[in-house]
């Protein structure tokens, strides 16, 4: 599920030594998404506060939400591959643990991989709390792989890509490695046989990224790739809403992630089967309002 918003004209762990100078192309797109984060910035965009007083919500919208982004998806697949356009689907969630390998291009620095590293962590970790679902960083049995990677070396991700995501096709993995500067990031699940339960994944964020540009990649493709997999216009606050309004996980997503792990749903449920559970849940989950 691409990250593609409006606003913006949008391998292996490497051992530690020095990263590799900047490649002409790769300074350019580093340069490039400075000015589209200081954009955003400017126009009040790439929120960090979660929502407040001017983003309000009750269950009805949440359970409304929820739907949308966890049962619609934002890209189908036809012919093998992801086109945009969306489509009713599935319920689509994990029911193996989820273990986050991060893959760093040798242009990555060791500090900035100390601190993705760290960012990634933490936030693993509270979507652990919040979904009750095992998720960490591994170094072994790794099924959803992150790659932060310039642009040089996605371009010759191919390969890796087709090894760690045997069900990607040939247009998939051309998606990647030919990425145009309108897409951020990106994040690929798939389930054996559509069933709806996740077991691999696989996600590319630029490594010129700026700090919050490259967090609110984190944050994005992450959680879209553990099941809210949709991005609607009326999802507010939300991260799950091209519009870039939000960078980080809001108040609503979290109580989103926990309906999508709760047990009263299960992965391959239908829109009509999961909507009265869902109103209750969202009824429950904002204290009983209607």
């Amino acid at each position: 599920m691409p990250r593609s918003p409006s606003p913006a004209a949008r391998p292996p762990v490497a051992p530690s030594a020095a990263p590799l100078p900047d490649t002409a192309k790769s300074a350019a797109a580093r340069a490039y998404f400075a000015q589209v984060q200081a954009a955003l910035l400017s126009q009040g965009l790439m929120r960090t506060d979660g929502g407040g007083p001017d983003t309000p919500f009750d269950s009805r919208i949440l359970a409304e939400n929820f739907l949308r982004v966890a049962l619609f998806d934002e890209y189908s697949r036809t012919g093998g591959a992801f086109v945009r356009g969306e489509t009713a689907s599935i319920l689509r969630r994990w029911d193996v643990p989820v273990r986050v390998g991060l893959r760093f291009g040798a242009s990555v620095p060791e500090e900035r991989r100390a601190a993705d590293r760290a960012r990634i962590g933490s936030y693993l970790a509270r979507l652990a709390k919040l979904t009750g679902h095992s998720i960490a960083l591994a170094d072994s049995n790794v099924n959803f792989t992150i790659h932060i990677v310039s642009e040089d070396e996605r371009e010759l991700l191919g390969p890796q890509l087709a090894a760690e995501m045997p069900g990607l096709s040939a247009r998939d993995i051309a998606d990647v490695t030919g990425m145009p500067r309108t897409t951020y990031c990106l994040v690929y699940a798939l389930s054996p046989g559509n069933t709806g339960a996740y077991n691999r994944a696989v996600a590319v964020v630029r490594a010129e990224h700026p700090d919050l540009l490259r967090q609110s990649c984190f944050h994005e493709e992450i959680a879209q790739g553990l099941g809210l997999a949709n991005d609607s216009p009326l999802a507010r606050p939300s991260i799950f809403n091209d519009d870039e309004e939000f960078a980080l996980l809001t108040r609503q997503d979290e109580l989103m992630l926990r309906m999508l792990y709760d047990p009263a749903l299960r992965p391959g449920m239908r829109l009509a089967e999961a909507r009265p559970i869902v109103e209750s849940l969202a009824r429950r989950l904002m204290g009983g309002e209607t």
